[in-house]
């Protein structure tokens, strides 16, 4: 997750976006087996937004949240330790009844297919599981990528193409934020025509409370009802099991 997103001073525990992100997660990890507890390793965790309120929503259905970034300082991972967020530079070595979440990180890698292989090479047993969100659509390509530092956008096939080049099975792929695309598109197609500016921010911007809800609404209907758009949206999300 995007920490550059929240820089602009939005709440995540408020704001539309983070709020409607986090709903197809809880609805995947509900359905989850319930005779286990797992971990939750939150690969690029950022500010650990979602590996915090997953622990929060399901806190006996969780033993450990594993908090991976390379950002994390010396003092933060030390004062994690002896708590159920723990902040670490790497994955774990041994990944074993894991929901693995990838909110938004794939695109940062130039190598994605290295990051996937290496989570897949340390799972042991059949209870691992992956949730993965990343923008999608090269044509909705503007600044806001270029800040963030991403290499590419995806779309169905391409996710599909690598979920299956490292041999991840997954039992659904769709578009989120469908009802949105249309809007989004037409505002980027107009920016990408402007001059680009010089101290570019993130679009990601605190809203009035009054628009706040309506994204909300309209996103959460899309995140809740829409789990088989595979038409058009911004984000591209995919969950299933890690089997080796």
């Amino acid at each position: 997750m995007d920490i550059k997103e929240i820089n602009s001073g939005i709440n995540q525990d408020t704001h539309w976006y983070y709020q409607s992100k986090k709903l197809p997660l809880f609805d995947f990890f509900r359905k989850l087996p319930d005779d286990i507890t797992y971990d939750i390793i939150d690969v690029g965790s950022g500010t650990g937004f979602f590996a915090r309120i997953i622990l929060e929503e399901f806190p006996t259905k969780i033993n450990k949240c594993y908090l991976i970034d390379i950002e994390y300082t010396e003092e933060e991972m030390l004062a994690s330790q002896n708590t159920r967020l723990v902040k670490q530079h790497k994955i774990p070595d041994t990944i074993s009844n894991t929901l693995v979440i990838m909110m938004d990180v794939l695109e940062h890698l130039e190598h994605d297919d290295l990051m996937l292989n290496s989570i897949k090479n340390n799972c042991v047993g059949d209870c691992n599981y992956f949730f993965i969100t990343v923008p999608a659509f090269q044509s909705l390509w503007s600044q806001h990528d270029v800040y963030l530092e991403h290499f590419r956008r995806y779309t169905i096939s391409s996710l599909k193409n690598l979920l299956d080049n490292c041999k991840y099975t997954y039992n659904n792929i769709y578009y989120l934020y469908g009802t949105l695309f249309p809007l989004v598109w037409i505002m980027r197609k107009i920016a990408n025509l402007l001059p680009p500016k010089k101290n570019y921010t993130s679009e990601m911007q605190p809203a009035s409370p009054i628009v706040n809800k309506v994204l909300y609404t309209i996103s959460a209907f899309d995140a809740n009802h829409l789990k088989n758009n595979k038409l058009m949206g911004v984000t591209c999300v995919s969950h299933g099991k890690i089997i080796k």
